[in-house]
């Protein structure tokens, strides 16, 4: 199919493209009547999300903070006992990630809002005081961060001043004028966009998740809250560097294909992800005590073997490895790998 113009960007649109938007779009249609069937399961599904969301958020920027960790810190929140930068991140994105849920209606795409959002994020973290809510005053470059503790410079970023404000003000108003682009390839075109500026000193990669999440509800996507778009990012975080790297390389007039491509495909496992966990709370009565166990774990945990999920939970490595295998049987956990290298993901 033919190419298109869209704000300064080439988009090919592709028959797979044009499916998975489709895709999103049925299954957003079919979802006000899932919300109100399974509204008390989705509370918890909620609150899972959010750990998980939070968590994997900071982690991706180098933060070594668990998901367990985050629960804790969150539930039990004293501002005044964040003495660590990955506690006050923490704490930021979560409270940023709560406004967001809470105000959404209430927060259009005006630079205000965004820098008020910006300010949320940063607010606790003492460290980044002089610059919360204002845009750069310095040059900034997008480094990937690696296991080993190497550092790789992804792209060059828009440089402060004039240019950032000029750009961000671009961006905005293209996104509030644009009525025939389907918005969730405005969506993602505009966090695309937000990371090649780079306003904002430091925060910019979570807060372009945190804007996924705003620019998704507002448009009428409010399954998003339920599943973790920071923790598939987290995942897939080698890809979702390289994406990058391969549109910004030909910045200005990129084709925007790869990263709308990865975005959507994203967004669908997360959807897909949705709908198991909604069949899991379905099918949860008729599982043992154990199993259930089992699943949480796993579920909190992915890629974990048997060997670790029977240490951590007190149970007989032979015993488990019959459950495991029953839970692969019925579909509720999927088996990966062979002979020592076999561990474990939820469905």
């Amino acid at each position: 199919m033919s190419g298109n113009k869209i704000y300064t960007f080439d988009l090919e649109l592709n028959w797979d493209l044009i499916k998975q938007l489709s895709e999103l779009d049925t299954f957003g249609g079919s979802w006000s009547a899932i919300e109100n069937r399974e509204r008390q399961g989705l509370r918890e599904l909620k609150s899972i999300a959010t750990v998980r969301s939070v968590g994997a958020s900071t982690r991706i920027e180098g933060s070594k903070i668990t998901d367990d960790e985050v629960e804790l810190l969150i539930s039990h929140l004293d501002v005044a006992k964040l003495e660590e930068r990955d506690q006050q991140e923490v704490a930021g994105y979560f409270e940023a990630l709560d406004t967001i849920a809470e105000f959404y209606g209430d927060f259009d795409i005006r630079e205000s809002h965004i820098k008020q959002i910006h300010q949320v994020l940063m607010k606790h973290s003492i460290k980044d005081a002089w610059h919360k809510g204002n845009y750069k005053q310095h040059s900034n470059v997008v480094l990937a961060s690696h296991p080993d503790g190497s550092e790789q410079v992804v792209f060059q970023t828009t440089n402060p001043g004039i240019e950032t404000e000029e750009a961000m003000r671009n961006l905005i108003a293209w996104h509030n004028t644009d009525t025939e682009t389907h918005p969730i390839i405005r969506t993602a075109l505009f966090v695309y966009d937000l990371l090649s500026i780079h306003p904002f000193q430091d925060g910019n990669g979570r807060l372009s998740r945190l804007l996924t999440t705003l620019l998704l509800l507002r448009q009428g996507y409010s399954w998003i809250q339920y599943v973790s778009f920071e923790h598939e990012i987290e995942s897939r975080k080698k890809e979702y560097y390289q994406v990058l790297i391969e549109c910004q390389r030909h910045r200005p007039g990129e084709n925007i294909n790869p990263w709308v491509n990865f975005f959507l495909d994203c967004l669908n496992n997360i959807q897909h992800q949705l709908m198991k966990k909604i069949e899991y709370k379905g099918n949860a009565g008729s599982m043992s005590i154990k199993e259930k166990k089992i699943y949480s774990y796993i579920e909190s945990y992915p890629g974990s073997q048997s060997g670790t999920i029977a240490g951590k939970l007190g149970i007989p490595l032979p015993t488990l490895k019959k459950i495991l295998a029953a839970m692969v049987t019925k579909n509720i956990i999927l088996k990966h790998g062979i002979g020592k290298g076999t561990h474990y993901t939820t469905v």
